[in-house]
C-alpha cells in the first residue's frame, strides 16, 4: 500500500538532484537529458528492466516516432497544452537523438517511423547505454512504498528484494505510464498520489482498444474473424482512413484503434467500406458496359469473397447489376458508404495501447510540467491526461516531456 503524506523534517544530505519512478520512455529520457546536464537521478522501476513498453511496441520493432506529430494528434482537456513542450523538444529534436546513437528512421506509413535494421531493444538500449556513460542509476524491482514531502524535498521509500531503502531528493519526477497492459506491470500509481494529494484527475478509460459486439450482430462479425478492410471509420467528431480487423469479438485494427479513444459507450460510429470508390456510380458504370455482372462479382473487385458472402444478409448481391432498382442501389449506398456500429464495449486495460484521461494538465506547469500545488514535483507522459493516436505519437510526446522536465529538475 503506498503511504503518502507530507514531513517538515527530512533532514541529511540528498542522494540526487531528482528521484524518477518510472524507468519507461519518459522516465528514461529525462534521465539522460538531465545527464547531459551534470544532474544526477536515479530511477526506480517496479519491473525487472527497464522500458518494459517499449520493449513490446510496434510488435518488437518500436514506432519511436510520427513525422507528422503535432498538438492536434492528441486529446487532452487542454488542447494547448502540448505546444510548449513540443516547441522545446520536436519531431526533428527525436531524430537527431536517436540519429546520433544509430538508430536511423524509415517511415512506413502515415508518418510513423520505425528504427532500420534495428528494434525495440536496440531503442531501450540507447538509454541504459547512455545512463551507464553518464553515471544516472537504474534501480529495478523497487516497488515504491511511501513518500515523505517537506519544503526541502522528498524521501521516497522503497522495497527490493524484500529490504526497505529510502532515498532523499531535491526533486521527485512521477512517470509511472497509465493503466494499459497489466501483465507489463501497469500501475495506477501516478493516480492514487494524484488523489491524495488533492490533484485533480481527468476521468481515465482505455484508449487505442478493440471494440467489442454483442447480441444478434455478434455472429455476422465473428463470422468475418481475420479479414481487413480499409475503411474510413468516422463519427461527429473525428475520421480515420485505415485498416479494419474483423474478430470473432468485433472489431480491430488500427482504423478501430483510432476511433476508440473518441468513443463512448453507447455511441454509434460510421464505417465506409469503400472510401475512395462511390458504389452507386460503380454500379451505374457496370450498368453501362456489362449489365449482367452479379452484384457480388463486383464486389469481389473490392473485397474478399468471404466478406462479399457475408454482405448477403444485408444486400441482394446475387442480382445482376441490370436487373437492381434504384431502391436496392439506394440501399447498397447505404450499407457500404454508412455502414452503422453501435459497439457494446472495448477490450479493456489487458489490449489498449494507452490510458484515456489522466492527472489534469491544470495542475502543471505546460512549459516545466512541474505541479503547480507542489513545488518540485513533476508529472510526465502517460500518466498525465494526453493522449495520442496510435503510430508513434505517444512516444513522442513521452520523449518531449522527459527532456523538458529534466531541464527543470
Amino acid at each position: 500500500m503506498l503511504i503518502l503524506h507530507k514531513n517538515n523534517n527530512i533532514n541529511g544530505l540528498m542522494d540526487a538532484d531528482a528521484i524518477i519512478i518510472g524507468a519507461g520512455a519518459c522516465g528514461l529520457m529525462c534521465a539522460v537529458q538531465a545527464g547531459y546536464l551534470g544532474k544526477k537521478v536515479i530511477l526506480l522501476e517496479k519491473n525487472d528492466k527497464p522500458g518494459s513498453k517499449i520493449l513490446i511496441s510496434g510488435g518488437g520493432r518500436c514506432n519511436y516516432t510520427n513525422l507528422f506529430a503535432s498538438d492536434e494528434n492528441f486529446i487532452s482537456s487542454n488542447k494547448h497544452f502540448l505546444k510548449s513542450a513540443f516547441g522545446q523538444w520536436s519531431v526533428a529534436d527525436t531524430i537527431a537523438f536517436f540519429d546520433t546513437y544509430g538508430i536511423q528512421g524509415q517511415e512506413k506509413t502515415l508518418g510513423q517511423l520505425f528504427p532500420i535494421d534495428k528494434s525495440a531493444k536496440d531503442v531501450v538500449e540507447v538509454f541504459t547505454t547512455l545512463c551507464t556513460d553518464l553515471d544516472q542509476q537504474i534501480i529495478t524491482n523497487a516497488e515504491v512504498s511511501e513518500v515523505l514531502s517537506s519544503n526541502e524535498g522528498f524521501n521516497v521509500q522503497f522495497q527490493k528484494n524484500g529490504k526497505q531503502r529510502v532515498l532523499k531528493s531535491p526533486k521527485l519526477v512521477i512517470a509511472t505510464g497509465g493503466l494499459p497492459i497489466p501483465k507489463m506491470g501497469a500501475t495506477d500509481f501516478a493516480m492514487r498520489f494524484a488523489r491524495k494529494h488533492n490533484l485533480n484527475i481527468i476521468e481515465t478509460a482505455p484508449g487505442l482498444v478493440p471494440l467489442t459486439i454483442t447480441g444478434k450482430d455478434k455472429e455476422w462479425y465473428a463470422q468475418l474473424s481475420g479479414n481487413t478492410v480499409f475503411c474510413e471509420v468516422s463519427n461527429e467528431r473525428i475520421s480515420f482512413e485505415e485498416n479494419i480487423l474483423f474478430t470473432h469479438w468485433g472489431l480491430s485494427g488500427p482504423a478501430i484503434l483510432q476511433i476508440s479513444s473518441y468513443w463512448q459507450r453507447g455511441e454509434v460510429f460510421n464505417l465506409n467500406l469503400l472510401p475512395r470508390e462511390n458504389i452507386s456510380e460503380l454500379i451505374e458504370q457496370e450498368r453501362s458496359s456489362n449489365g449482367k455482372t452479379l452484384l457480388s462479382t463486383l464486389f469481389n473487385r473490392f473485397f474478399s469473397k468471404k466478406f462479399t458472402d457475408a454482405m448477403s444478409k444485408y444486400l441482394p448481391i446475387e442480382k445482376t447489376v441490370a436487373s437492381m432498382t434504384k431502391l436496392e442501389i439506394e440501399l447498397v449506398y447505404k450499407t457500404i458508404h454508412l455502414f452503422t456500429v453501435k459497439a457494446a464495449g472495448d477490450k479493456g486495460y489487458d489490449k489498449a495501447e494507452v490510458m484515456r484521461g489522466g492527472i489534469d494538465t491544470k495542475e502543471l506547469s505546460s512549459k516545466t510540467l512541474e505541479c503547480r500545488k507542489i513545488p518540485g514535483l513533476f508529472f510526465g507522459g502517460e500518466c498525465v491526461d494526453v493522449t495520442g493516436w496510435l503510430g508513434g505519437y505517444n512516444f513522442q510526446w513521452a520523449w518531449a516531456a522527459g527532456y523538458v522536465i529534466a531541464q527543470n529538475i
